[in-house]
């Protein structure tokens, strides 16, 4: 058996200073988390998937029903008043990080819906019409805008870098 002694106390600091950095990485984890909350409402704003695919447009109907009701909205999909984008947050802990948005409207944006998916309820109108609730009121595609694309890998591979060196200089 070979055994090696370091006896060099800068690298026995560099390595103390990683592996406390390795037992737990909240720190990073923060740090990347900050940076994914940025990038995705950078995206958002942009109308942009992860991917770089612009959003898919809003459809005739979603205009109609937007005129009709007066309702005013951004320059792209997701964008009708912000709240979903400033609803945009992170959580992490010693070795994972989430991001994501509590925004009542986010999973059916990320993923889409049929119409009717979110149930249906039908009335009688004032003139005595048949009308159809159907929550939603027509296909919704999906939007996704959670994700990561290739310069938020990058990003991220940075982070990670950056926190190594310093814990090695430590």
């Amino acid at each position: 058996m070979i055994t090696i002694e370091l006896k060099d106390a800068e690298l026995q600091a560099a390595l103390s200073g990683l592996e406390a950095l390795l037992a737990d990485l909240s720190p990073v984890m923060n740090e990347i988390g900050d940076f994914l909350v940025t990038a995705t409402k950078d995206r958002m704003a942009a109308g942009k998937t992860p991917e770089g695919s612009p959003f898919a447009p809003r459809s005739a109907a979603t205009l109609a029903i937007y005129a009709r009701r007066k309702i005013t909205f951004g320059p792209t999909p997701l964008r009708q008043s912000g709240d979903m984008g400033q609803q945009i947050a992170h959580s992490y802990g010693p070795d994972s990080v989430q991001v994501g948005s509590n925004a009542i409207q986010a999973a059916v944006m990320q993923f889409g819906a049929v119409k009717g998916a979110l149930g249906a309820y039908f009335y009688t109108g004032k003139g005595g019409g048949h009308v159809d609730g159907s929550s939603p009121w027509g296909d919704i595609p999906a939007r996704p805008f959670l994700g990561l694309s290739d310069e938020d890998r990058s990003g991220i591979l940075d982070i990670v870098s950056e926190a190594l060196a310093a814990a090695l200089q430590a």
